[in-house]
């Protein structure tokens, strides 16, 4: 969040449609590997927020359309006994915002069912930089 000013928030739009490695046997989709990732590169920030779906309201073979996560995600999952990187490892981001959601009583997991549409994947990550309380 270089270069934004205290309280300012930004909200960016992104589209198209983001490629996975297959590395392990779990089961996800493209936007749940995303976002799992994306909680872990964000942990501890508070100030940042994503949202990343198909607009099919499917993302691989499960029922999920896609996650939101935050800076608090990760950390809020490990403190659960939930470890992120293990499920992000074997390729099973579903399970992950699965049991995620059923711990916390979150609902992280994105499933809206068919949505009657396909344009794209959309992604739309929420930047909101507060204020310094010392500044």
């Amino acid at each position: 969040m270089t270069g934004m000013k205290p309280n300012e928030r930004r909200c960016l739009l992104c589209g198209g449609e983001t490629t996975v490695t297959v590395r392990g046997t779990g089961m996800g989709g493209r936007n749940q590997e995303l976002a799992l990732a994306f909680a872990l590169e964000i942990e501890g920030d508070q100030g940042m927020a994503l949202l990343s779906a198909g607009t099919d309201g499917t993302d691989g073979p499960n029922d999920a359309a896609g996650a939101i996560v935050d800076g608090g995600t990760a950390a809020r999952a490990r403190s659960l006994g939930i470890d992120p990187c293990n499920y992000l490892d074997n390729n099973d981001s579903y399970t992950f915002f699965q049991d995620f959601d059923t711990a916390t009583g979150a609902q992280c997991h994105l499933k809206t069912g068919p949505t009657g549409t396909n344009v794209m994947d959309i992604q739309i990550v929420l930047l909101n930089k507060t204020a310094h309380p010392h500044a």
